[in-house]
């Protein structure tokens, strides 16, 4: 998300097991999986992740409904009141937001990757439809508005496909950060919304049919371009790594 800092769920230990309360919502596929890794604030304020396993008493897991996007995704609200997990459970090695921060970037940097398979499905369709659709004796291809469009999608999932493949570069150097990870995930996820937004546009009044498919890459979009951190924190995130200033937060001095 886009304060991932302030979290609120707690976790305080009780002789050789760890007590978790809070609550949790959209955590993807959370009410399938056997073991869930819960986030949470310890007695020292740091924040550790914690195993924990479907149907440990204490847990409750509901499934919400009512998306109109990413639909595939089974998102869930889950709720913890004293939660007991063995003291093992605890990741070993995450003893402060710095560590959680390092997963989060992994995250986004594969958001950005979601944003760039969409623009493409978009654009390939788009192309498609432009080939055969005839308007005026002419396939709607043969336009210049048309092919103007077209051209500058290709070239915009081209600049994405590169600044992905450098980053997966650096993620195999072990040498991605945060500011990286969040200027993908903003550069994507916004050049991805336009290509998606003119792909529905060349489709005309087609282009709101789910066969076409551009529909559903439409509304996916604008749930990947809010998630794992809006458009704005992410540019903020960017701000922070290149001028080595805070601007997220205000300051809490005087």
């Amino acid at each position: 998300g886009s304060d991932a800092v302030a979290l609120e769920t707690r976790a305080h230990r009780d002789g050789s097991h760890f007590v978790l309360d809070g609550r949790k919502r959209w955590i993807g596929n959370g009410s399938i999986a056997d073991v869930l890794l819960v986030w949470a604030r310890g007695e020292d304020g740091e924040v550790g992740g914690y195993l924990v396993e479907a149907g440990t008493p204490g847990m409750s897991v509901a499934r919400m409904t009512g998306k109109t996007a990413l639909r595939a995704v089974w998102q869930t609200e889950i709720e913890l009141e004293g939660v007991r997990v063995p003291a093992e459970a605890r990741l070993e090695h995450c003893h402060s937001f710095r560590d959680v921060a390092r997963v989060l970037a992994r995250t986004r940097y594969t958001v950005a990757w979601r944003a760039l398979g969409l623009a493409l499905g978009a654009y390939e369709a788009a192309l498609a439809y432009a080939l055969e659709r005839e308007q005026f004796g002419r396939p709607i291809a043969a336009y210049q508005l048309v092919q103007d469009k077209l051209s500058k999608m290709l070239a915009d999932i081209t600049g994405m496909q590169l600044l992905n493949l450098r980053l997966s570069q650096l993620v195999q150097d072990d040498r991605l950060t945060a500011g990286m990870a969040s200027m993908a995930k903003m550069t994507c996820a916004a050049k991805a919304r336009g290509i998606v937004a003119d792909a529905r546009d060349i489709l005309g009044g087609n282009g709101i049919l789910l066969e076409n498919h551009v529909a559903r890459h439409h509304a996916d979009m604008e749930a990947i371009f809010t998630f794992e951190g809006t458009d704005s924190i992410q540019s903020l995130i960017v701000g922070r790594e290149i001028t080595g200033i805070q601007a997220i937060a205000p300051s809490r001095s005087g």
